[in-house]
């Protein structure tokens, strides 16, 4: 017997869809005289002023990072092939979006998207995305779900809360991809790949495998 509902793709957005890390230093360095030299550690460790070399403050962290998000989301670039890929999942399986941002820009991020092509609903959450993540699932009611995020920490989260759901450890930034800790080593995803023209054919084998399997 064949599964009524649709497959559900849950993605993320920055780095997976759209490039905002190289951006974000773009922004600091020409609008704050910041440099902004990521290599894996965090933000904050991260960011220092061009003038004097002294490091930012969390609490400065957080304000650029919030100004980013309020004025300079024009500035973001789709990753290669992402557009593309969201067209060919969303034949295939409902695709929604949980990104980590405040409530109040879930409608600009799903305005943003779209402006690139990229249709989809938006939910945003703050912190672990493993609850949020359950709870897009019971609304859905989807049996076969994808996740896809650029955070190790999110796969183990999700890995926790929902282990049957199919996790790809996905970073379309290659300035990022080599400094960030991978899940699939780690045992979180089920796979890394940071190429849409190579993970789009794997997400698609996975719904359609998981299809054949329930018919």
């Amino acid at each position: 017997m064949t599964a009524t509902r649709r497959p559900l793709v849950i993605s993320d957005c920055d780095e997976v869809l759209l490039h905002m890390i190289t951006h974000f230093r773009d922004y600091l360095g020409e609008e704050h005289a910041i440099d902004f030299a990521w290599e894996g550690g965090s933000f904050v460790n991260s960011m220092t002023r061009q003038a004097t070399g002294e490091a930012l403050s969390e609490a400065e962290m957080w304000q650029y990072l919030n100004l980013f998000f309020d004025t300079e989301m024009h500035r973001q670039t789709p990753i290669s092939g992402a557009v593309e890929a969201m067209a060919e999942l969303g034949r295939e399986a409902d695709v929604v979006i949980l990104t980590n941002l405040h409530d109040h820009r879930a409608e600009k991020r799903a305005k943003q998207l779209a402006g690139h092509g990229i249709h989809a609903r938006v939910f945003t959450n703050q912190g672990p995305k493993g609850p949020a993540l359950k709870k897009i699932i019971e609304e859905f009611g989807a049996t076969r779900v994808a996740f896809i995020d650029d955070i190790a920490g999110h796969h183990a989260s999700v890995a926790q809360d929902a282990p049957e759901v199919t996790r790809l450890h996905f970073i379309g930034e290659p300035a990022v991809a080599p400094h960030v800790a991978c899940a699939f080593a780690a045992g979180h995803a089920h796979a890394r790949i940071d190429r849409w023209d190579e993970a789009l054919p794997w997400l698609l084998e996975k719904l359609h495998h998981e299809t054949k399997e329930e018919s």
